[in-house]
């Protein structure tokens, strides 16, 4: 991470950390951290410019769309506006700067980079790997190509 840029990611991370420890889980933290760390890390970072309480929320929201966050059937829950108000900003506007995140990091439904670890046996493309040019559910694989995806980090961990 540019020297430049730690300050702006204590800050950042202290924002995302006090509204997911008060409202989500510590793995929505985490999440964050690695977020913001990521965004940091691009060249130029997005992070410069900007109010840092709306990229806190933005992060948190894109998130937050990957982990379901605003299904009210999911815990935990949060509505967009409910959660744009803990950051103390407009939703509209952390609605385009997740907007945003997620263009940058071409995020997708589902996508595993950023899905909860408790959420992680569940998402169905955590376990997609290919074989001779077919996509596999590696689950139904002989224990010894398990073994060998986990090696290779084409999956997390032996399901």
């Amino acid at each position: 991470m540019p020297q430049a840029l730690i300050l702006v990611y204590h800050l950042v991370t202290e924002l995302t950390d006090g509204v997911c420890q008060q409202h989500l889980t510590d793995e929505y933290a985490d999440l964050a951290r690695g977020m913001t760390a990521a965004l940091c890390r691009k060249r130029p970072s997005p992070l410069t410019h900007g109010n840092l309480k709306v990229w806190a929320g933005a992060i948190v929201h894109a998130l937050g769309s990957v982990n379901f966050l605003f299904d009210h059937a999911q815990t935990p829950h949060l509505t967009a506006t409910e959660l744009a108000r803990l950051f103390g900003v407009a939703k509209s506007t952390v609605s385009a700067k997740a907007s945003v995140i997620t263009r940058l990091f071409r995020i997708s439904l589902f996508d595993p980079r950023w899905t909860l670890a408790s959420r992680m046996a569940d998402n169905p493309l955590t376990w997609l790997v290919e074989i001779d040019g077919f996509i596999v559910d590696a689950r139904t694989l002989p224990l010894t190509l398990q073994y060998a995806a986990v090696r290779q980090g084409a999956i997390p961990y032996l399901p």
